[in-house]
């Protein structure tokens, strides 16, 4: 009965002692999970409730709904670099460096932007992106605007590949991209 109560309080003592991943810790493994492609690494650090918000868009996601999110950053092929994280009182702050193709054509590619984090029961639960300084917005609106417009014209059914948030827009979006790049040009 000592061996089983001694057991009991070991392994107690084990549980309580367990440590919990800091919030910078939880930010690296978020983007490793977007680095190695591996969304588990970041189910495991986001909240049961995601809100991110990115200029005037806020979007709130399940783990599972931001699973799609995930998928369509993926066919971009990105390449994500965590800069720095800083603390600022209770203020987590990411600067983070991204490459894909959909910003190499807006012409913005690398971008740098900081993101704001906040935390709930110890997970990622919103993410605010504060500014990305080197970004072109100008450059970015026109290369969307030439793309959807000609889109409309040339290849009408991809059309309204912007707005699509699935897998299937990001497809379109590149193909969009693809046939641009390689149309004739007189």
């Amino acid at each position: 009965m000592k061996h089983i109560i001694l057991f009991i309080i070991v392994l107690l003592f084990a549980n309580c002692t367990e440590k919990q991943p800091t919030k910078s810790e939880q930010i690296k493994a978020y983007y490793n999970g977007y680095k190695n492609a591996k969304y588990e690494h970041i189910k495991d650090v986001i909240a049961d409730s995601l809100t991110t918000v990115y200029g005037d868009y806020t979007s709130t996601f399940t783990p599972e709904r931001y699973y799609e999110q995930f998928k369509w950053d993926s066919i971009f092929k990105p390449v994500y670099e965590l800069v720095a994280i800083h603390q600022i009182d209770d203020q987590i702050i990411a600067t983070v460096t991204k490459r894909s193709l959909k910003l190499q054509f807006l012409n913005n590619n690398p971008m740098t932007c900081r993101y704001q984090f906040e935390f709930t029961s110890g997970n990622i639960s919103r993410i605010e992106e504060l500014d990305c300084n080197d970004a072109n917005w100008k450059a970015w609106k026109e290369g969307v605007d030439i793309l959807v417009n000609w889109v409309k014209i040339n290849h009408p059914e991809l059309d309204g590949f912007i707005h699509n948030l699935s897998m299937q827009g990001a497809i379109d979006y590149l193909k969009a991209i693809e046939l641009y790049n390689n149309r004739e040009v007189n």
